[in-house]
């Protein structure tokens, strides 16, 4: 898969490690003046220096999009100096992750590439991106967090030899560092290890010096410029940290998760009801300031690598819809009930809907569908509280179930979205009338798997008051 990696400090390049170790295809961006202390085990080095090497890896400053492409070509890794990461425009990436560890999110969007993972605090899963790993030391590092985000950042570095904030070197003042030591030198606490502005820095405690900022790096006073550590190994400074790693490992691991639903299951939007209960066309009806189709669109677009479709009759759903890459189905007879809305996507979703829109049951279906398609959710449009989380959590249940029926509910009730498995397509195409594939989930009743959430996520509006209830 093709990865962009915002950030290329030694954390980024711990993650980095993982992905490319696992035969994934890697670009980084970096500022134009790097501030990785532990540059030795960095791949910021190449802005700089123009290649680094950290233990299996190669990176290679690339300066345009061919620099970057030939590098990609011959299975090193390039880093470009964008702190936009504009190069995404181009390389179209199907993962990003933003290790750019400004403890906030700096723009990064969960719609900015198939799958988004944000790393430490600052991001909310289901929100500006699809998962978030946790970076504070303790159990929970490198857990991939589904829903909500990691722990804030509370200003104190983590335990490392038995020491926190003594190990930081900071900048003393406004200036450009000039290192006295190098990484890797035996230091005692009180010695001068650097001068930034023409002030010494003393070290706060006796250790090696396992990082240091690059000579003539303008910074600010109190700027983190070194760190010092009480293990005294000086091969720790030449190797990815044990937190890094950590961080890797969940990133790899939720890359790999997604590399295994990537294209293999559809949505389908069902947005063809009559709205008699309600008294109009409730799907305009706004809910939280937003008319509630809008609220399911926004959910779909954060699903990009799967073919979403939405059974509609109203051009205006239809419309808006396509603007966001989900492909309509036109369904003019809402009065025939929902089955009818659940066949005609189904048939957009497998590709076995004959001439004029008329449905017809393959018997093999396609190879296609066989082969790639694992299986499709439906999801109701008048369900304005359903959040992305949710409905990742049904992605990624189905993945580890196959043969289920997958759906949202509170208390082991079942409610929507549901997901069916390919097996159950066949029995989805014969349904009639107003019941949809209930009948079918208790004939397989065994097969049915719940996702709990919270119960407010499943309140669908029949009527008028429901929207204020909510």
């Amino acid at each position: 898969m093709k990865i962009l990696i915002k950030g290329a400090g030694d954390l980024a390049t711990g993650i980095a490690s993982r992905l490319y170790g696992a035969g994934h295809q890697i670009l980084m961006t970096e500022i134009d003046i790097p501030l990785t202390v532990r540059r030795t085990v960095a791949l910021s080095r190449a802005v700089y220096e123009r290649t680094a090497k950290v233990e299996e890896m190669e990176a290679f400053r690339a300066d345009s999009k061919e620099d970057a492409q030939r590098i990609l070509e011959r299975g090193d890794i390039a880093v470009m100096v964008d702190s936009e990461a504009r190069c995404r425009g181009w390389y179209r990436p199907e993962v990003i992750v933003d290790a750019i560890l400004a403890k906030k999110n700096l723009g990064t969007q969960i719609t900015d590439a198939p799958f988004v993972i944000g790393v430490g605090p600052g991001f909310t899963a289901g929100k500006d991106c699809h998962c978030v790993i946790e970076t504070k030391r303790g159990h929970t590092l490198g857990n991939i967090i589904w829903k909500g985000s990691a722990i804030p950042n509370t200003g104190v570095p983590g335990n490392v030899g038995g020491y926190t904030r003594e190990r930081l070197i900071r900048a003393s003042a406004d200036g450009i560092v000039e290192p006295q030591t190098q990484i890797g030198d035996l230091v005692e606490k009180g010695q001068v290890v650097a001068v930034t502005g023409g002030q010494p820095v003393y070290a706060q405690m006796s250790g090696i010096v396992r990082g240091m900022l690059q000579r003539g790096v303008p910074v600010k006073e109190g700027l983190k410029i070194g760190d010092i550590d009480a293990r005294t190994e000086v091969s720790h400074c030449y190797m990815i940290s044990d937190k890094a790693r950590a961080i890797g490992g969940g990133t790899l691991e939720a890359v790999t998760r997604f590399e295994r639903m990537n294209g293999r299951y559809a949505i389908v939007v069902l947005a063809a009801g009559a709205g008699v209960r309600f008294g109009g066309n409730k799907l305009h009806t706004l809910a939280d300031g937003e008319p509630m189709y809008e609220k399911m669109l926004h959910n779909v677009q954060a699903f990009s690598s799967f073919p979403a479709y939405i059974v509609t009759g109203d051009e205006k759903i239809a419309e808006e819809a396509k603007k966001r890459g989900i492909t309509p189905v036109r369904n003019d007879r809402p009065e025939e009930g929902i089955s009818l809305s659940l066949k005609l996507g189904l048939g957009a979703a497998t590709g076995s809907t004959g001439d004029g829109g008329d449905i017809s049951v393959r018997s093999d279906f396609s190879s296609r569908v066989k082969e790639q398609l694992r299986g499709v959710l439906f999801s109701v449009c008048d369900q304005p509280n359903l959040t992305v989380s949710t409905m990742q959590q049904i992605f990624r249940t189905a993945v580890l179930h196959p043969g289920s029926i997958v759906c949202a509910g509170h208390d082991g009730k079942a409610g929507n979205p549901v997901l069916w498995d390919n097996r159950y397509f066949p029995e989805l195409m014969e349904l009639s009338g107003d019941v949809g594939g209930r009948q079918l989930m208790d004939r397989y009743r065994e097969n049915v798997r719940v996702v709990e959430t919270d119960e407010r996520e499943l309140n669908d509006v029949d009527r008028r008051e429901d929207i204020i209830s909510m």
